[in-house]
């Protein structure tokens, strides 16, 4: 696996290598020695997968809040998606940046996303899914999220989304202020 360092503290990007013969092609995706290598959380609790049947679909701002904050893995397993990830972490030098990557079915990559940091995606394609690999079990009572177009964050969406749940519409802006002084359970509380 190659690990490339995203603008966020503790983000990565994780490509991997494949090893191609005459049978096809065989990759690494996941050892918990190269994560604990380079200071990454290797923990696995959970694996989820979403299923996205139509282009402009958005998941995201979601994070979990104290004593369940998580870290995730994601890659798309088929199809297209514009991942992001956004610095919720009150003693971060980057509070309130974010950064995105395109995930491909094709390229395999993935996105490291640290504890602290809120996590949503849009589909680029039709019938995407992506999976998700997370170190904490869902706690439903510690589960909040951010508004996808907060102007505060600013995150730049390469196509507009057009389907998303109720949830995602109706999640709250976030007062970067109110993180840095009380802290991200005390600024966002439970979604």
């Amino acid at each position: 696996m190659k690990f490339t360092e995203l603008p966020l503290a503790g983000a990565y990007c994780v490509d991997v290598e494949l090893l191609e013969d005459g049978r096809g092609a065989f990759a690494r995706t996941f050892c918990t020695d190269e994560f604990v290598q380079i200071g990454l959380e290797p923990g696995v609790a959970q694996c989820s997968i979403s299923l996205n049947r139509r282009r402009a679909t958005l998941r995201g701002m979601h994070l979990q809040i104290a004593p369940h904050e998580e870290t995730k893995l994601v890659r798309c397993t088929w199809g297209s998606i514009f991942d992001v990830i956004v610095d919720l972490r009150p003693d971060s030098p980057t509070l309130g940046g974010w950064t995105g990557a395109e995930l491909t079915a094709e390229r395999r990559n993935a996105l490291y996303v640290p504890r602290g940091c809120a996590h949503g995606f849009v589909t680029l394609e039709d019938d995407t899914q992506v999976e998700y690999v997370i170190s904490t079990p869902y706690a439903p009572a510690a589960s909040v999220g951010i508004r996808w177009d907060d102007p505060a964050v600013g995150i730049e969406w390469p196509i507009a989304p057009e389907v998303m749940s109720d949830r995602d519409r109706e999640l709250p802006g976030v007062d970067l202020d109110r993180v840095r002084e009380l802290g991200l359970a005390a600024a966002l509380g439970p979604a």
